[in-house]
């Protein structure tokens, strides 16, 4: 049977949800236009939800919406259909500033700052490194580095890197790369639908690209594929690394780096977004926190303030940058990822984040495996969380399980995390631990379960992908199916980087984990 054809589209789009613009569009009769994750008569679904994860009583807040008629947040998109009135779009602003002062009864599990985070760790988390300790003071300025280097200046390793960490670094990259590519087409499916997009094209349990080739188009229609990540990311058609967030935001790390040394702030942070990211190139708590920096707010109230996605997967997808940049101080990688979490999220949100930077730093080193990566993660996060406890489940139930079972992990963890939306940190960050553990560190196995597991698809890949490449060590211990594609090309929007091969960004990164 020839290919099915690819729905059409418009152009690819980095995104890792909804795509983005004007919902529906403003033409000439002057319809309103809808922007996603912004209308506060979208949020409020979003923070009721929130509040039942939390502990909050969002009961009288919940009926009064309902009986004015408000609706359920959207469950796949980021902005309703059609836009609200007035009053109950005051109404929605209202209940907003209600549920934000409900107190919650985890907040002494879930602390927010950084020094209760550190009271939580146990004795023996791993603080090693040139720091001795948890890195430079989250809330103070740094040194300021020199010239920003040139981004394609990356023919050499930089002075002072070590040629071992900048192959580690090169595979980390591309297996960012691949396992984000991987998860792209089925972002947003049902857990069932990948399944059996996979097992019609003979590849389950998945072990390879996505591809329509002998997918039946009846099975096309009630499944489709991501419209605008498929065009450039199943095997038919990958050519090069196209344009994603995931990929984007290490970017903007490594930036953020060249500019303000390790020692950066969240302010720095937030004045290199307004510089550099479009706001269109934002979703969930970053558009949040984005139009909370136009409206005069500072942060930590720019994560606070009418966000409901303040939990999400967002800071985790960050994350890496920070543990390639300290390798072998994770409580230092945790440092930094929490600055850079701060502008946006909170609690589980920012645990995700501290977890990947730790255990990357971890794996930074090339003397650990998988397994001592994810204990370096989760000494990192506050033991009692709702995200420590379904990373502990997830690495149970994976550690146990047969090779050939990974389905039924992938089973207990939607059975017992699926309340939860697809973008949350929660269930998402538990399915990377259970893929990375149930594969041992292997590439393939890494990526492949990740995407597998659904939710999030291509930031779990991206996640997964990056923390095994590091693990394999050199871009030639990756399987070439998942290399070669991408033809060492990046593209993205992030000044300075478009076109830049995976080498030379190994490179720039390896000079920052060189710089004091």
């Amino acid at each position: 049977m020839p290919p099915a054809p690819v729905p059409p589209g418009p152009a690819p789009a980095p995104h890792r949800t909804a795509p983005d613009g004007p919902h529906p569009a403003a033409d000439s009769a002057g319809q309103p236009v809808r922007v996603t994750w912004a209308q506060p008569e979208d949020l409020v679904g979003h923070e009721l939800r929130q509040a039942d994860e939390d502990g909050r009583d969002p009961g009288p807040a919940r009926r009064a919406w309902l009986a004015a008629g408000g609706h359920p947040a959207p469950e796949r998109a980021g902005a309703s259909p059609g836009p609200a009135d007035p009053g109950l779009r005051a109404l929605a602003a209202r209940l907003l500033d209600e549920l934000a002062l409900l107190p919650s009864p985890l907040s002494a599990d879930e602390p927010a700052s950084w020094e209760a985070i550190r009271a939580t760790w146990p004795s023996g988390a791993p603080v090693r490194g040139p720091h001795h300790g948890a890195g430079p003071d989250p809330a103070a300025p740094g040194p300021r580095p020199g010239p920003t280097p040139d981004p394609h200046d990356g023919s050499a390793p930089a002075p002072g890197a070590d040629p071992r960490l900048v192959a580690r670094l090169e595979a980390a990259w591309l297996g960012r790369a691949a396992g984000c590519l991987l998860g792209k087409p089925v972002e947003k499916l049902p857990l069932a639908g990948i399944r059996a997009l996979a097992r019609a094209a003979g590849n389950w349990p998945l072990n390879d690209w996505f591809t329509a080739r002998g997918v039946p188009p009846e099975l096309l229609a009630a499944h489709p594929w991501n419209r605008r990540s498929a065009p450039t990311s199943l095997a038919e058609n990958i050519d090069g690394m196209p344009e994603d967030d995931d990929l984007n935001y290490p970017l903007l790390g490594l930036l953020l780096l060249q500019r303000h040394g390790k020692g950066f702030t969240t302010a720095d942070v937030a004045r290199l977004w307004l510089g550099e990211l479009p706001a269109g190139r934002t979703f969930t708590a970053e558009r949040v926190a984005y139009r909370n920096l136009l409206l005069g707010l500072e942060p930590p109230a720019t994560a606070t303030h009418h966000n409901p996605f303040r939990e999400w997967i967002g800071a985790l997808i960050r994350a890496d940058v920070h543990g390639w940049t300290h390798p072998g101080d994770p409580a230092a990688a945790a440092a930094a990822a929490y600055r850079d979490a701060a502008l946006t999220h909170t609690g589980n949100g920012v645990y995700a984040a501290l977890l990947v930077a730790a255990a990357t730093a971890e794996a930074a080193t090339g003397d650990a495996d998988v397994h001592g990566a994810l204990r370096a993660g989760l000494a990192v996060v506050p033991p009692r969380s709702r995200l420590a406890e379904a990373v502990r489940f997830a690495i149970a139930i994976a550690a146990a399980a047969a090779e050939a079972d990974f389905d039924r992990v992938v089973d207990a963890l939607h059975a017992r995390y699926g309340h939860y939306h697809w973008v949350h940190a929660v269930p998402n960050t538990a399915l990377i631990a259970a893929a990375l553990t149930h594969a041992d560190g292997d590439f393939t196995r890494s990526v492949c379960r990740a995407v597998s597991g659904g939710w999030d698809t291509d930031s779990n890949g991206a996640t997964a992908g990056a923390l095994a490449g590091l693990l394999a060590g050199s871009p030639d211990a990756l399987p070439d199916r998942w290399t070669a594609p991408l033809k060492n090309r990046l593209s993205t929007t992030v000044t300075g980087f478009d076109g830049a091969g995976f080498d030379t960004l190994a490179h720039l990164t390896a000079q920052e984990a060189a710089r004091s």
